[in-house]
């Protein structure tokens, strides 16, 4: 397998690993234009795009569009993240060539028909409704608030129903214009590909594109916050979360290892604990999020309105016992998990070329596995002692609650709890 990475004059990066073996390829375009890069009034208008790509191009109807890449048995899809959004194909590797071309239309030749905004505008507000009827879903995007109010990266995905409900053909092209020039885009392609293929390809399609002046944003600061939503739910949703190491952070890898043995699977200590020997949930995890410039710690659960009480108090519990007594046991089975998560994801051309884009769109270089796994292997019993007494120690967290939660703890409560 190689790993090639290639810059066109124009600023757009080419990233390419081939596979040997494979009969497909994954090939797609990244675009470092996610929510986070929208101003308020914008709110919803990346997602917006990202739908609006497959509804009709100069050259192509929305039909034609899936009919080009489903001829040839392949797929297409997208989606908006909070730093990026993202259109991919999947396609055997004599298809390539096709695929590119469908992927470059679609975000280079968009139409946008006023007919085709009202027919998509109601397909996403139908999403936010879902959205909003499905408390595990919602009770992160208030959690998301709750730790980064009144900024870009504390907003929703979808944007407000108003704000979608106003957006038009001006809109959109506006966002395009200011955040879709070569520089802010990664063409990455995994699998049964060529590199210098993919190069010519690129630089046949998107050659021609002129340079703009790379978007900013604000850096985020996690503050913390807490949002409670009483409903007459047969659950509560309990969602928690503490400031975490960003990207390029020294302590990013300690920071997944820590969250793995933490709440990463049926081993780890708020599974055993909380619902293994007090069957206090059916579900309960935890996860290390990362950005360009923080991250979150998130804890999610379900449970009854009996037992939120105890199960908050036992998960600050447990945040404040892995600085204590983690063991040397933990912390190998977290990083075997991590390692074994990392490899087995890899199998698929898909996932390689996700990351292939989102470790140039972070670091502009893709660092060899046998790098990742060594960072993955120095995390040890030490580090995540002290990260652990780090994170107890900040004295900022968010929580969202959505349910009957009348009985769950304040967020000071936990707070002082925590850092008790």
């Amino acid at each position: 397998m190689s790993v090639n990475l290639e810059r066109l004059a124009n600023g757009l990066r080419v990233v390419t690993e081939t596979v040997p073996g494979l009969e497909s390829a994954a090939v797609g375009l990244w675009v470092n234009a996610g929510g986070r890069h929208e101003r308020i009034e914008q709110n919803g208008i990346a997602h917006f795009l990202e739908h609006m790509a497959f509804k009709g191009t100069k050259r192509r109807s929305a039909l034609q569009i899936a009919e080009e890449i489903e001829d040839v048995g392949g797929f297409i899809n997208a989606y908006t993240s909070r730093e990026a959004t993202a259109y991919y194909a999947r396609v055997l590797k004599a298809d390539v060539p096709l695929a590119l071309d469908v992927v470059s239309d679609i975000v280079l030749n968009p139409v946008f028909e006023q007919k085709e905004i009202e027919v998509e505008r109601g397909v996403i507000l139908q999403e936010i409704g879902q959205a909003l009827d499905t408390p595990d879903d919602v009770i992160f995007d208030w959690l998301q608030e709750a730790a980064y109010p009144g900024q870009a990266l504390g907003r929703t995905i979808l944007g407000p129903t108003e704000r979608v409900s106003g957006f038009e053909r001006e809109d959109l092209a506006g966002f395009v214009a200011e955040h879709y020039g070569p520089g802010q885009m990664v063409l990455s392609a995994a699998g049964a590909v060529d590199h210098d293929e993919i190069v010519r390809l690129a630089e046949k399609l998107f050659g021609h594109l002129s340079p703009v002046q790379l978007s900013t944003h604000d850096v985020a600061v996690f503050h913390g916050g807490e949002r409670r939503e009483l409903r007459k739910l047969e659950q509560v949703h309990f969602a928690l979360a503490l400031e975490s190491p960003f990207y390029s952070h020294p302590d990013v890898y300690t920071a997944q290892v820590y969250s793995t043995l933490l709440g990463g699977g049926m081993s780890s200590r708020l599974f055993q604990e909380v619902r293994e020997k007090r069957g206090l949930c059916y579900t309960i995890f935890a996860q290390a999020g990362a950005y360009a410039d923080t991250g979150m710690m998130t804890i999610y659960a379900g449970t009854s309105a009996d037992e939120i009480s105890q199960l908050a108090t036992l998960t600050i519990d447990e945040l404040r016992r892995v600085a204590d007594d983690v063991s040397e046991e933990e912390v190998n089975r977290a990083r075997a998990q991590m390692k074994a998560g990392l490899l087995m994801g890899l199998e698929s051309p898909s996932a390689r070329a996700e990351r292939l884009a989102r470790m140039v769109a972070i670091w502009d270089r893709v660092p060899p596995l046998d790098e990742t796994v060594e960072r993955i292997e120095a995390v040890d019993r030490a580090s995540i002692a002290r990260f652990a007494a780090d994170l107890a120690g900040t004295g900022r967290a968010a929580l969202a609650l959505y349910g009957p939660a009348q009985r769950a703890p304040e967020l000071a409560e936990l707070q002082e709890r925590l850092a008790a």
